[in-house]
This record gives C-alpha cells, sequence and structure tokens, in this order.
C-alpha cells in the first residue's frame, strides 16, 4: 500500500442492538451534545448563569439542529427524491414498498443545521428571558465548533461527503463504497478546520474582551466556519442541489456566502457599537 493512501475499510456499525444497528456517526453526534453541554455549563457557572436553564437549552439545541440539518438536506440538496419519499424526511426508514429498512438520519444539512439552531434558540431566548440572544450564541458556537467536528468524523466513518478523486498517489480509497481510487478525504479537511475554529473561539473567549463586545464571537464564528466549507467544496464531490440552476459554484458553496456576509457584518457592528460606548 502506498505511504500516503488510507484504505478505509472501518465498519460504519459500531454495534448491534438485535435488529438495529448503532452507527458510529450516531455516536459522534451524541459525543457532539454531551461535551456541548459540558462546555456550556463550565461557561454558565463562570459567568453565574442559573445551570437550570441548560436543560431547556439542550432540548432546543437538539430539536432545532435534527430538525433543521434534514430539513435542509430535503430542500436544498435532495427534494427531486424526497418530493416522492415524504414520510422518509423524518422517518430513519428506508421505504420501499411494504420493505422498511433501518437507516438512520444520514442525510443532514450543515446549513440547514445552523438555520435550525438559531431559530431554536431565539425561540429558547423568548420563552426564557435572560441576557441578549447574541450573549447566548457567542457562548453557543465554541460547543457547535467541536460538535461539527466529531460530527464530521462520523461521516468519515460513513464514507459519506466525500471528496473528489486525487489522481495522484494521495488520499483515501473508500473501499467501503467499493472503491479502488483516492479520494481527498473532505471530512477530515472540514473536521481539521473546525477543531481550529473551537482552539480560537476558546482562546477569543478566555484570554481577550471580545466576548463583551456582543456578536462578534458568533460572527467569527460563521465567517470562519462558513470560509472553510466554502474551500473545502472545491475538492468535494457533487451532492446536487442548487447548483445545476446557478452554476459557478456549489450548492455548498452558494449557501456558505450568506452566512459568511453576515458574519462579517456582525464582527463590524460588534465592534463599532462597542467603540460609541
Amino acid at each position: 500500500m502506498n505511504d500516503f493512501i488510507f484504505e478505509h475499510q472501518i465498519n460504519e456499525k459500531l454495534i448491534s442492538i438485535g435488529p438495529i444497528p448503532i452507527y458510529w456517526y450516531s455516536l459522534m453526534f451524541l459525543l457532539a451534545f454531551s461535551f456541548g453541554y459540558m462546555i456550556l455549563k463550565k461557561i454558565y457557572i463562570k459567568e453565574e448563569k442559573d445551570v437550570q436553564l441548560l436543560d431547556p437549552f439542550l432540548v432546543h439545541m437538539v430539536l432545532g439542529t435534527i430538525i433543521g440539518a434534514r430539513l435542509g438536506e430535503v430542500f436544498f440538496y435532495n427534494w427531486e427524491y424526497f418530493q416522492n419519499n415524504l414520510l422518509e424526511i423524518f422517518l430513519p426508514f428506508k421505504i420501499n414498498g411494504l420493505d422498511w429498512k433501518f437507516v438512520g438520519f444520514r442525510g443532514l444539512s450543515s446549513h440547514g443545521a445552523t438555520i435550525g439552531i438559531i431559530t431554536s434558540i431565539v425561540l429558547y431566548k423568548i420563552k426564557y428571558k435572560y441576557d441578549s440572544v447574541l450573549w447566548i450564541f457567542d457562548r453557543l458556537v465554541i460547543a457547535v465548533a467541536l460538535g461539527g467536528t466529531l460530527v464530521r468524523i462520523g461521516n468519515f466513518f460513513n464514507s459519506e461527503i466525500v471528496g473528489v478523486f486525487t489522481k495522484s498517489n494521495y488520499g483515501v480509497t473508500f473501499l467501503n463504497r467499493g472503491e479502488i481510487l483516492p479520494r481527498h478525504p473532505a471530512q477530515l479537511y472540514e473536521a481539521f478546520g473546525y477543531i481550529i475554529l473551537f482552539v480560537v473561539l476558546l482562546i477569543l473567549y478566555n484570554k481577550t474582551k471580545l466576548k463583551e463586545y456582543k456578536g462578534f464571537l458568533f460572527g467569527f464564528f460563521l465567517m470562519f466556519l462558513f470560509v472553510v466549507r466554502f474551500i473545502v467544496e472545491y475538492v468535494k464531490e457533487s451532492q446536487g442541489g442548487l447548483e445545476n440552476q446557478l452554476g459557478v459554484f456549489s450548492t455548498g458553496q452558494w449557501l456558505s456566502i450568506p452566512f459568511i456576509l453576515i458574519g462579517i457584518g456582525l464582527m463590524i457592528k460588534s465592534r463599532f457599537v462597542n467603540e460609541k460606548k
């Protein structure tokens, strides 16, 4: 085997409980929410916020992430399929007539998840009135950056969201997909970018006064994360969606542009408002 080619033949199933398989991807999702909860709990204790507010916060986060990510996959990338298979949108089964096969929720969109999280936390803030919604987002994004890293590692285990063929002696051969040529490990590229974002956000939160600029960390997160996504899309296999109609960029890139611009706008606004005080 070439030293620069990794042959991926890891079983995507961690274990099976009866007829129901537990995937590595599911474990990564569970770890993402668990670590996120622990990070936010430390932040709430440090800033003397009511820790009891975290339980409903986690419920909103989980629902917002899963519902948003699923709907993003359905409407941004795969409506052509789901318009004829509506039951599969929120059921973890592949349905073919009377044959139902458990496959889990494997079609999830990070852009949809972002919209879902924002929506769910705005609703949370309306019900539990403390600080501003930007204060919440500025802390939440630290946990989300780490969660995004774990989810992309889960995608790697699942041999999904793969990169294009490298056409060289470098890359990952996804034997589980029946392939013999190496591809760019796009999932790991994104995971690497997100873990850097996580570390940078921790430093900005703990070592600078930028956390006092409401919206700055949230804006930085949006800008950095979706710039990473935009760049990685150049070596990612097409996932379909809007690109056939819009051209020039991939669907993921088109969807990333608004988030990048919003992030830059939030950073500029937060600095401007703070300097006027």
